[in-house]
């Protein structure tokens, strides 16, 4: 017994002389002797909470009115004390200080600590804090862990929702909208849920610098309860014009805090048991009706499946259109035909426009152009000397068909060419003589290759005009050759 008390003594001797030392090193070397000196003092090795004068003038050193180098400056000499020192006492009044500026200082100190842990990590984080001096620093080192835990959550807190629950005079959950309340009441529960694991354990229970830290705590456990019973009251008048995704996230949340009463109201009955805890008013914590539970959970079987992102888009860009959104799994009709309305009967009454009839579509659409009329072919054909012609024919006796005008008919049998260059039948209907035949075909001689070469001619200007023209030419070209060749074939006979 005797070893162990003068196991402490010696301990708090050489924690006396390392926060000597300590400040005078910073009275010597600091830049900001007065800030240094105050956090050294504040978190000294003596087992009791921090001195008030201390912690005021770490309250004007990080005030709005001081330099933010000044505010940087206390946090550096905060973080580096956390992570140099392995006693508890230390650890634990380090964390005090900082919950009480959160508090109590000015809004600056927050800002700039949630920088500082953005880029260069987490001052907070002390999972691997252990103090083996006694067995007693073990308790103590499990919940200084714990407070750790519930003031880095607290700055998590903080970042979500954009301000302080405890700084707030009136609840702002009272006026949220679904959105924002689905948004926050998870971490304000997350952060109760902190709360609730700083129940001290063993020698923690009656160590008075722990009492002290647990206080300020469970005052931030009544703020932040009535914030959430109010977030959660607010959430059910809205549940039942909830979408089915968002329903289930509030059923979830509503679950949650069911729960969590019970757990704090067994928190608050261990609370109760502190002197300190005297003047505080302990919320009254009832759990919710089951049928009411069993109503929410009925309804999110039923709740429509509607996308609220996209009703709530359409409102805000066409205020002047309603939207209708129809489940797809609910529309099943079938879109009945409706017949086009009849036109409208003409007025008898002249109209001023011209009507144009639409040209009937041929089926068989002469792509080459080959059946459209053209002037210069039609020229070239009449400007010939020689023409086609098909004579009509007469039964002879033998059956056989014979032209009128002597050339060999086109179904006839016989040989020789089916098609005759005639000339126009006479009015007495006699043959002609073989002299005038002779006569006429040295007259015709001449006259195709003339008509030759006026065709050769065209179809070069045609080619160059248009491939229709061509293509009539081409034809002319070849009833002159099929006319020469057929009179040529006539005469061999008669030679």
């Amino acid at each position: 017994m005797s070893g162990g008390s003068t196991q402490q003594s010696l301990r708090k001797a050489l924690g006396a002389i390392k926060d000597s030392t300590s400040v005078g090193i910073a009275k010597v070397n600091s830049d900001f002797k007065d800030l240094d000196v105050a956090v050294l003092k504040a978190t000294s090795h003596v087992e009791r909470p921090p001195k008030e004068k201390h912690v005021r003038t770490l309250f004007a050193a990080t005030s709005a009115v001081r330099p933010r180098a000044d505010v940087a400056s206390c946090i550096q000499a905060l973080a580096k004390r956390l992570s140099k020192t392995q006693n508890w006492t230390v650890a634990l009044k380090s964390l005090i200080v900082i919950h009480r500026t959160l508090r109590e200082g000015d809004p600056t100190f927050r800002e700039e600590l949630l920088n500082y842990c953005v880029t260069r990590g987490q001052i907070l984080n002390l999972s691997h804090f252990k103090d083996d001096s006694s067995p007693n620093a073990w308790d103590f080192s499990a919940w200084v862990r714990t407070y750790a835990l519930f003031l880095e959550e607290r700055l998590e807190c903080f970042r979500v929702l954009k301000y302080d629950v405890e700084a707030e005079r009136f609840s702002r959950m009272k006026e949220l909208d679904t959105v924002d309340l689905l948004e926050q009441l998870p971490p304000l529960q997350q952060l109760l849920y902190r709360i609730m694991g700083c129940q001290p354990e063993g020698a923690a229970f009656s160590n008075y610098v722990i009492q002290y830290a647990l206080n300020l705590v469970l005052k931030e456990s009544i703020k932040l309860y009535q914030a959430i019973s109010d977030g959660i009251i607010n959430l059910v008048d809205k549940y039942f014009e909830m979408q089915r995704h968002d329903a289930v996230k509030a059923l979830d949340i509503y679950r949650r805090t069911g729960q969590q009463n019970q757990k704090l109201s067994e928190f608050y009955e261990i609370c109760k048991g502190f002197d300190f805890s005297r003047n505080l008013k302990f919320p009254s914590l009832e759990q919710p009706p089951s049928s009411f539970l069993s109503t929410m959970e009925d309804y999110v079987k039923e709740a429509p499946q509607q996308f609220t992102a996209i009703c709530r888009d359409f409102s805000e860009n066409y205020d002047d259109q309603k939207v209708l959104v129809i489940p797809a799994l609910e529309y099943r009709k079938t879109v009945e035909y409706e017949e086009p309305p009849l036109p409208a009967e003409p007025s008898a009454e002249p109209s001023d426009t011209e009507i144009i009839n639409p040209v009937p579509s041929n089926e068989n659409t002469d792509l080459l152009g080959l059946g459209e009329s053209n002037p210069d072919v039609a020229a070239l054909e009449e400007s010939n000397a020689l023409a086609l012609a098909i004579v009509l024919s007469e039964p002879t006796s033998n059956g056989s068909s014979h032209n009128v005008n002597g050339g060999l008919d086109m179904m006839a049998g016989e040989n020789g060419w089916e098609l005759a260059l005639v000339t126009t039948a006479s009015s007495n209907g006699s043959a002609l003589s073989e002299s005038k035949l002779e006569a006429f075909l040295w007259h015709c001689i001449p006259a195709f290759f003339l008509s030759s070469i006026i065709t050769i001619f065209s179809l070069g200007v045609a080619l160059v005009a248009s491939p229709f023209v061509a293509l009539g030419a081409i034809n002319s070209l070849l009833g002159n050759t099929v006319s020469s060749s057929a009179e040529r074939r006539r005469m061999q006979p008669q030679r």
